[in-house]
């Protein structure tokens, strides 16, 4: 597969990037508009991204055998037109479908957060799945967890691929085991002191907790309060609270821990501070998925990038 090329659409720090190069392909165009995210993408890749997408005209791309995007969830404004169908003018997902028509690439890979698929009581998805078919793409889409795939964290996303033409298309079959997290934590003496919760969080989780702890073990917090002790992290997610997982309910994940859950490789860094290696790693993707995708339909991949 050392022959087809790809870009990579609101790229953050480039997970999807790093599986597809193994595989044998060329990035020759990126994008992603957050200025911290394009310095870590430059620190690790050497180049900086495009800025952002919707100031970018779809001509100035380069031509590409296959488009990768994991696009933004963002609310959908979905419009009625003429012919009945429903549009997505005005959103993200919009600028996929420009650059596709303009380019028409062989093949496609998006990923997005699995509720996708009941936004709007399944609405937002039918119009998503009318754009591609009008483009002439013949799509699949599954819903994977990292959790399947090697990576001890609960982490569902749903994975659409397309095709110009029809192949045989399978997503991988989960590989029935993950790493323990011994392999993945860092000893407490190396962790910075600061990522230690206080004591009156300490005691209340420990409070909360039900059953009996054992080690290692990531606690989850959810909405209600309630305290789940688990042998693999619950997905990590940018938006969330400081404390929403504390490993052995004592202390927040370091940098390395969580790019370690996200299959990063160990040479990977983060510029910034720990507010944006938290923004950064819960915006990306598990890396290993991707390359089962990839690896998993090689062949078809490679077929598509030759015609």
């Amino acid at each position: 597969m050392n022959d087809f090329n790809f870009i990579d659409l609101f790229a953050g720090i480039d997970g999807i990037r790093i599986p597809f190069e193994k595989l044998g392909g060329k990035c020759v165009f990126s994008s992603e508009w957050d200025k911290y995210a394009q310095q870590t993408y430059a620190h690790n890749f050497g180049e900086t991204p495009a800025g952002d997408i919707t100031e970018i005209k779809e001509t100035d791309i380069p031509k590409h055998d296959i488009l990768l995007a994991g696009f933004p969830c963002q609310p959908f404004s979905i419009i009625g037109d003429k012919q009945g169908f429903e549009d997505t003018r005005g959103t993200l997902f919009f600028d996929i479908v420009r650059i596709l028509k303009q380019k028409q690439p062989n093949a496609f890979l998006l990923e997005n957060v699995k509720q996708l698929l009941t936004h709007n009581k399944g609405q937002t998805f039918g119009v998503i799945q009318e754009q591609l078919s009008r483009l002439g793409y013949t799509t699949y889409h599954e819903v994977l967890n990292a959790l399947d795939f090697g990576l001890p964290q609960k982490r569902e996303r749903i994975f659409i691929v397309g095709f110009r033409e029809p192949i045989a298309f399978d997503f991988p079959k989960p590989i029935g085991a993950y790493k323990p997290l011994s392999e993945v934590l860092e000893p407490d003496e190396a962790v910075e002191p600061s990522l230690f919760a206080s004591e009156r969080i300490q005691k209340s989780r420990r409070e909360k907790c039900k059953g009996t702890p054992f080690f290692p073990s990531i606690w989850h917090e959810n909405k209600g309060g309630n305290i789940s002790v688990l042998p693999f992290s619950c997905a990590l997610r940018a938006g969330a609270s400081y404390n929403y997982l504390l490993v052995n309910g004592v202390r927040r994940l370091s940098g390395r821990e969580m790019l370690r859950l996200q299959g990063f490789p160990e040479n990977f860094e983060i510029i910034g501070n720990m507010m944006q290696i938290r923004k950064q790693t819960g915006n990306s993707v598990a890396v290993p998925v991707v390359h089962a995708i990839g690896k998993k339909n090689a062949g078809g991949i490679k077929r598509q990038a030759k015609k």
